[in-house]
């Protein structure tokens, strides 16, 4: 079964998830779906220094929202943000006015306006602007690390809504330093502590949303939820990340029908051109190179769940592409889990988290 299921995915990705498919899909766009202004929205972005996390981040820079960047390396992280900031214009630069022939030194705080005047000639004004662009350094394999953030950030700040796109693809079995696996620990469980730490937050603020960054490729894998760090029979890493996936879908469905005030989906980017298919799947990305999304194609659903009006008109709990609810399953797969093993799946991922909680 599984062999038909990667093959029939595999046809589908060519016809549906490459640059043409996108383009293809593109044309039945509604432009003004995401003309829209988010200032005063609070976007919290995991992974959002490179690939789709950083083109959603600009995305909604560009259009005014507050951008929390939930990153693992600093480094990258503040240059990123940099980059984001520049490009969206998203502080208010320098204003000078030219005064002749007038000399004082001068600094005063007026409501929003700093005036400092300090030169001869001129004034130069700066307008007390709040940073739009946020970097919290979190590794989000680190289930204690996740829980500490996710208390400290909903004490101190508003967010409305929360995209998961952070996720790794390791291809050798490794453990945390808690003793997880590391991509179920990244991809399912640090998903699901950031999520349900956050959604009490989410339930005091208008129009709260729950976007998380699937894969198309969960579409070979039936939910396994008696091996969830994957320590049975030989280790595949591509599987591990496919399983993953299909984890997150069930549990958008899940939170959906348990957190009716919280718009929650799910959706799959595409076959993008990010750094992270470049190291993880390094022969692939050198045979479909050509074909391949950008970030920005790749990052279009998610903003488009994010932020436009249109999104939450469909029903909560649904796996999107291109802008569209798509089926969850292939046909005659055979992937279609019951909801007792569903069920399971969110309380051990319930009893893991607990187990880490400070």
């Amino acid at each position: 079964m599984s062999i038909y299921r990667n093959a029939v995915w595999f046809v589908k990705g060519l016809q549906e998830y490459t640059k043409s498919g996108y383009e293809a899909a593109a044309k039945h766009f509604a432009p003004a779906d995401l003309d829209v202004n988010l200032s005063g929205r609070s976007f919290m972005i995991t992974g959002a220094n490179s690939g789709i996390g950083k083109a959603t981040a600009q995305e909604i820079a560009n259009r005014g929202g507050i951008v929390h960047m939930v990153c693992r390396n600093k480094g990258r992280a503040d240059a990123a943000k940099d980059e984001i900031v520049e490009r969206s214009k998203n502080q208010v630069r320098n204003m000078c006015l030219l005064l002749p022939e007038i000399e004082f030194d001068v600094v005063f705080i007026l409501i929003l306006f700093k005036l400092r005047m300090s030169f001869k000639g001129y004034v130069t004004i700066s307008l007390l602007h709040s940073q739009n662009v946020h970097v919290h350094i979190v590794d989000m394999s680190s289930a204690r690390q996740v829980w500490e953030f996710a208390q400290s950030f909903s004490q101190n700040d508003t967010v409305h809504v929360l995209i998961n796109n952070a996720g790794c693809m390791v291809n050798q079995r490794e453990l945390t330093e808690e003793g997880l696996e590391k991509n179920f620990a990244t991809n399912t469980l640090g998903t699901y502590i950031l999520t349900t730490a956050l959604i009490p937050a989410l339930k005091k603020v208008e129009d709260p949303r729950v976007v998380t960054v699937s894969s198309g490729g969960m579409l070979t894998q039936k939910l396994n939820v008696g091996d969830l760090q994957f320590e049975k029979g030989t280790f595949d890493g591509t599987m591990a990340y496919a399983q993953n996936k299909r984890q997150q879908v069930i549990l958008t469905e899940r939170w959906a029908s348990q957190h009716k005030e919280v718009h929650f989906s799910s959706m799959h980017p595409g076959w993008a051109d990010t750094p992270a298919v470049q190291l993880s799947m390094p022969s692939f990305h050198a045979k479909m190179q050509a074909k391949l999304r950008t970030e920005a194609m790749g990052a279009d659903t998610v903003v488009w769940l994010a932020a436009s009006p249109a999104a939450v008109k469909q029903p909560s709990g649904l796996f999107f592409q291109d802008r569209t609810a798509v089926a969850t399953h292939l046909p005659l797969a055979s992937s279609r889990s019951t909801p007792q093993e569903d069920e399971k799946l969110q309380a051990v991922l319930e009893e893991f988290a607990l187990k880490f909680k400070p």
